[in-house]
């Protein structure tokens, strides 16, 4: 690794053709920047760590929670249908 690298040549992502495309496609998404307690920022780091996610995605979960809308990823929809499943099983029995 060098100590020092130029830097002048380089081309934003949005000036080459294929980066652009992949940042077109990631739209819905926006780059921000926040302030948060400190506590609150270690709470969801050692939550992530725990389910082995990404904190910034455990903070965007309880965003989206709080507003009302769900967005279900495969692991949850597997849970809420085993739940189903075992309820349904309980009350048959």
């Amino acid at each position: 690794m060098r100590n020092n690298y130029d830097l002048s040549k380089a081309k934003r992502a949005k000036d080459i053709p294929h980066l652009k495309q992949l940042q077109a496609k990631s739209k819905g998404k926006s780059r921000i920047t926040i302030m948060l307690d400190d506590d609150i920022l270690d709470a969801f780091r050692q939550q992530a760590h725990a389910e082995g996610l990404g904190y910034q995605t455990l903070i965007n979960r309880a965003l989206r929670a709080h507003t009302g809308e769900h967005l279900w990823d495969e692991r949850v929809l597997r849970k809420i249908i085993r739940e189903e499943v075992q309820n349904s099983l309980i009350d048959k029995g």
